[in-house]
């Protein structure tokens, strides 16, 4: 059975990545596991995979064998292509023809540049489709053992960005105003900015003894778990070494880990 019986087996039917038509499609957090069908069938079909630093290279590797693939990543403080650029791209390579995969880390449209990438695409007239994905702040937190929401503790969940626009840094007071919500806060792309977020969270009311996770290279072979408090966060990411990309959790669902955990080694089972 080829890889596009197999996906007919288990989706049904196949939608056909035709001549000029660009899909925006999520490749999850990193383990190939987490990659949706409609995706695989993206990367099946393109002729041409514009794909982010963060894709997994066992991701990439699902291409098809005549696939052309095309590094556009943007990582934080590092030299990255614009994003005026990666959108032309995407509308040229269309206009040429092509079956166009646009690949990204997590979710295209959380955090993605997804919605702007589809406005170009909109107004130029080319044809697309939005492929969601597995977003890195709810596949990182349930690889680590640590639920989005649990009954009694959060009726809700916020997502933050680390960083405005063009790297600049959130202003402060976003962040006390976060930190009032009394709901946990999960920040992608916030290692640079962490010592910051983590002083203007406590000034908005969260104690010191706030738990927070830490979680670097999420559902990867080099996935590495951090569990901390705010007081203690900032100094233990630095003598560890952790770096981006990562998901920083705040909030007691992070305390849930180590209760679920215990749990499992009291009763000899296992969690993977």
């Amino acid at each position: 059975m080829n890889r596009r019986d197999a996906l007919e087996v288990l989706r049904g039917s196949v939608a056909e990545l035709e001549p000029g038509h660009v899909w925006l499609a999520g490749a999850g957090p990193g383990d190939p596991g987490l990659v949706t069908l409609d995706a695989l069938a993206g990367l099946a079909q393109a002729d041409v995979v514009v794909h982010d630093a963060l894709v997994d290279p066992r991701v990439l590797a699902l291409a098809g064998p005549h696939a052309q693939l095309e590094f556009s990543g943007k990582r934080g403080g590092k030299p990255s292509a614009a994003q005026e650029d990666i959108s032309k791209r995407l509308v040229d390579l269309a206009k040429q023809g092509k079956r166009v995969l646009r690949l990204k880390g997590g979710d295209p449209c959380v955090f993605g540049r997804g919605a702007e990438e589809a406005m170009a695409l909109a107004m130029a007239g080319v044809p697309f489709r939005l492929i969601p994905g597995v977003t890195a702040g709810l596949g990182a937190l349930a690889a680590a053992a640590i639920p989005a929401t649990v009954r009694g503790i959060n009726r809700a969940i916020i997502f933050a960005a680390g960083h405005g626009a063009a790297g600049s840094a959130v202003a402060d007071s976003e962040w006390e105003a976060l930190a009032r919500t009394a709901q946990p806060i999960v920040i992608y792309m916030a290692m640079h900015n962490l010592a910051r977020i983590v002083d203007a969270l406590r000034r908005g009311g969260l104690q010191p003894a706030t738990p927070v996770a830490v979680i670097a290279a999420a559902t990867t072979a080099t996935e590495r778990i951090l569990v901390s408090t705010l007081k203690r966060v900032v100094a233990e990411v630095r003598a560890q070494g952790l770096e981006p990309p990562a998901i920083i959790a705040v909030g007691e669902i992070v305390q849930f880990r180590a209760k679920l955990l215990d749990a499992v080694a009291a009763a000899g089972s296992a969690v993977r």
